[in-house]
């Protein structure tokens, strides 16, 4: 395939990836201004961001399996299409109700992912898959932080509505993008219906080497994604509370700036690592970056440029793990199977994700002296602690993975 034809393709399902990736995260920051706009109260304007989570976790595997069956380029063109329609309705919602819809039907756009690795293993030379893997698989976590970072100044500066006038200017880019995407599959039963899909999920868990790498993208995902949502919070606690800095919702979000820096620099390291050692060591190397940093916000915490400093060693340990387990799962399956595979880990990677969120969520409450009170320091200290006794785990869980030789197994 020629240069140029690559880097169209590369170019094409990057900014897929980043559209969908931003959409998850992008309310995170402005959720206390969402819910007063649409009258409703804290806990329910969470349903914002929980309602894109539930339905990417079920549209994934059926989009990946769809893509199999039936062509990944036509299956990414309609998941753009719902989330097209989700961030339009979400931009125009007046309630609750109506922008938990939309939500709803962006949500669809966690396909993107297990049909943009479909796509890559179809149509680029294998020699150029483990390192387009590597780089969309960090796009999960690379537009994540993008999309904390980018909300609250421009919520503050255009209004909470422009979050999504502006993603559905990248849906349309991606959409156009995609369109011109070659049409080949890799093939597969042309069967349509869950069951199939079912059985599909039933005999590629019975493969030693994704279980293993599931297991390890649930717990590394869950370390690091709990870790990120404290981050924000912690530096926007006023100081006369004993600790934090009393950063606003845009300083906040800055805070992430280098984590994703990390995170860019990190990942083409990834696919490096991986072909001379294998897969498997720059996901045992993210996992111990995240132990590392998480064990520094332990016991320093006191200046600003101690959370930078551990912000970069997470986006580093996250970048390199997300990297590599994508390639991990497409090495262990067979090309007609990718698309549901793929599926799946980014359902455990989602997953993963929410729990971190609600552990974090836990310990800080124990450690809050009451309702409405602002969490004690040491609520902080232990979670940190927590999640960085659970990246060991992490590190355990990754050296079961088995390396290319025994995929087999």
């Amino acid at each position: 395939m020629a240069v140029t034809r690559v880097g169209t393709v590369v170019g094409a399902l990057l900014v897929a990836a980043l559209t969908a990736s931003l959409a998850q995260t992008i309310v995170i920051a402005v959720l206390p201004v969402l819910g007063p706009e649409l009258g409703a109260s804290t806990t329910a304007v969470t349903w914002v961001l929980t309602a894109f989570m539930l339905s990417s976790a079920v549209a994934t595997p059926i989009a990946g399996r769809l893509g199999d069956m039936f062509g990944h380029r036509r299956v990414m063109l309609a998941c753009l299409g719902c989330f097209a329609l989700g961030t339009l309705v979400c931009a125009l919602a007046g309630t609750l109700g109506w922008m938990v819809a939309g939500r709803v039907l962006q949500g669809v756009a966690g396909g993107v992912f297990p049909l943009a690795f479909g796509i890559v293993r179809a149509a680029l030379p294998p020699a150029r898959v483990p390192g387009v893997i590597a780089l969309l698989s960090a796009m999960f976590g690379i537009g994540g932080s993008a999309g904390m970072v980018a909300s609250g100044p421009l919520a503050d500066v255009a209004g909470t509505r422009w979050l999504f006038w502006g993603l559905l200017v990248l849906a349309a880019v991606a959409a156009a993008a995609c369109a011109a995407l070659p049409a080949a599959r890799p093939g597969g039963e042309e069967l349509p219906g869950g069951g199939l899909l079912s059985g599909a999920v039933v005999r590629l868990m019975g493969r030693r080497a994704l279980v293993t790498t599931n297991l390890a993208t649930l717990v590394v995902g869950a370390a690091m994604f709990g870790v990120i949502t404290l981050i924000p919070r912690f530096v926007q606690t006023s100081p006369a509370a004993g600790y934090g800095f009393g950063a606003s919702a845009t300083e906040a979000g800055l805070v992430m700036v280098p984590i994703a820096l990390a995170m860019l620099v990190a990942t083409p390291l990834a696919p490096l690592l991986g072909r001379r050692f294998g897969a498997r060591l720059p996901l045992q190397a993210g996992a111990a970056c995240a132990a590392a940093s998480f064990a520094l916000l332990t016991v320093a915490h006191d200046h600003m440029w101690q959370v930078h400093a551990a912000g970069l060693v997470v986006g580093a340990g996250y970048g390199l793990a997300f990297a590599s387990i994508g390639n991990l799962v497409v090495e262990a399956v067979e090309p007609h199977q990718t698309g549901v595979a793929t599926g799946v880990n980014t359902i455990v990677r989602t997953v993963g994700g929410a729990l971190g969120a609600q552990i974090a969520a836990a310990l800080l409450a124990l450690g809050t002296p009451g309702p409405g009170a602002v969490p004690a320091e040491s609520g902080y200290s232990v979670a940190f602690a927590a999640f960085a006794a659970l990246a060991v785990v992490a590190l355990g869980t990754a050296a079961t993975v088995p390396r290319r030789s025994d995929v087999a197994l």
